[in-house]
């Protein structure tokens, strides 16, 4: 079965470089949690300090993504406290007044 296409609010194609972008609708954000609590991941070299440190996503547009890392991060630390939580509402931050 197909993935249903998203609804796209708003589309602009670049003149110059015919890239296109496209801001799409979804239900919410779905975000990695260790306990109840949100993480941030990072990765990094044990053997060389040459490059500094990866922070990984921990949160995604699509539910797949991530209960894949949280099964991932489960297995690995040998635990269930891994968990996806749906944020589909919160607290305004930022508007930009123009």
């Amino acid at each position: 079965m197909s993935r249903p296409k998203p609804k796209v609010l708003l589309e602009q194609t670049s003149k110059s470089t015919y890239k296109c972008d496209q801001v799409l609708s979804s239900e919410g954000i779905w975000a990695v949690f260790y306990d109840g609590k949100p993480i941030s991941l990072k990765s990094s070299h044990s053997l060389t300090n040459d490059v500094g440190p990866r922070y990984r996503k921990t949160s995604f547009p699509n539910s797949g993504h991530a209960i894949n890392l949280a099964k991932k991060l489960n297995q690995q630390f040998h635990t269930d406290k891994f968990t996806v939580v749906l944020m589909n509402s919160g607290d305004l931050i930022f508007r930009d007044e123009k």
